[in-house]
């Protein structure tokens, strides 16, 4: 009875010994990860200037670090702390009609690319996490974002790996299991909204486009002739209609070309709603109907195009 209560009590703090082990690992692994400090301050801040000017953040992560990827969203969407205006931000996983439509049609290396392609623009920052550094979407999703003139930050596990080398700024945790490198991804997302907010707090972020007060600015700026669509454009428009241009009413130009709102102008040339003109032919937008009508119609006889794999 002695030896099986010795072997249970064994075997207990044997489970014990197990769990500290884990604690210490993340411990020695956050003392290091300490010098990451000033990185990510700097990440933070520079998010925070491309944010406010209207930039968006796309991140990207698999399985744990997919979860990773979406609590960073949440903060710059929603708060960290303290109530401020939210900033664009998007998981896209998180997206499962996208992501499982573009893994069936294109491949699982595709997922992140394609969402990239679409959502991404020049300026905007790519965020991508993985604990291994090796995730082939991940890396299609890097160079994509390359191409497109987009930033491109990784938090990964140990250096040197593939998406640090094919990142333009990357964050890596010195830890032998990938769970402590994922936990300690979580330390770095909280470190990162909270250098956002201090950032936004000193003025980082402020601009027209990314703060609550950006319709009032807007129409102090329409007023004062300053600022993007203000009456300095308003006073070129109007020099554009006295020389015979299209006017801001949409109407048909002294020179006859069609007007905004796609009406006929004087000489009969279509509109660009479709309507015909003067002489009676079809606008642009009937032209394209008449031509989509007879794309991918078959002739008689000939066998039906496949459809798509999925629904």
């Amino acid at each position: 009875m002695k030896s099986r209560t010795k072997a249970v009590t064994d075997t207990a703090h044997g489970s014990t010994a197990t769990a500290t082990t884990h604690c210490d690992d993340l411990a020695k692994a956050l003392e290091a990860f300490r010098d990451h400090g000033p990185l990510i301050e700097r990440w933070g801040t520079e998010l925070a200037r491309r944010l406010g000017a209207g930039a968006r953040l796309l991140v990207a992560g698999n399985g744990g670090s997919a979860a990773q990827a979406q609590h960073l969203t949440a903060e710059l969407v929603g708060r960290y702390r303290d109530d401020r205006p939210p900033f664009s931000a998007v998981a896209l996983h998180a997206d499962t009609s996208s992501t499982t439509a573009i893994a069936n049609d294109y491949g699982v290396q595709e997922v992140f690319a394609r969402q990239t392609a679409a959502h991404g623009r020049p300026g905007d920052v790519l965020l991508l996490l993985s604990t291994s550094g090796a995730s082939a979407n991940l890396l299609a999703a890097a160079d994509r974002a390359h191409r497109l003139g987009m930033t491109v930050w990784a938090l990964t596990g140990r250096a040197p790996n593939p998406l640090q080398l094919g990142a333009d700024d990357a964050l890596c945790v010195d830890a032998p299991l990938g769970a402590t490198v994922q936990e300690l991804h979580l330390v770095a997302v909280h470190m990162l909204c909270e250098a956002f907010d201090q950032a936004v707090d000193r003025g980082e972020a402020d601009h027209w486009t990314a703060d609550t007060g950006a319709d009032d600015r807007a129409d102090a700026d329409a007023d004062t002739g300053d600022g993007p669509g203000g009456g300095g454009e308003r006073r070129a428009e109007a020099e554009r209609v006295a020389r015979g241009r299209r006017g801001l009413d949409g109407r048909p130009d002294a020179g006859g070309g069609p007007g905004a709102d796609g009406r006929p102008g004087v000489d009969g040339r279509p509109g660009t709603d479709g309507r015909p003109g003067a002489d009676g032919k079809p606008g642009v937008v009937g032209r394209l109907v008449g031509r989509a009508r007879t794309v991918g119609r078959a002739a008689p006889g000939a066998p039906a195009a496949p459809r798509k794999g999925h629904t």
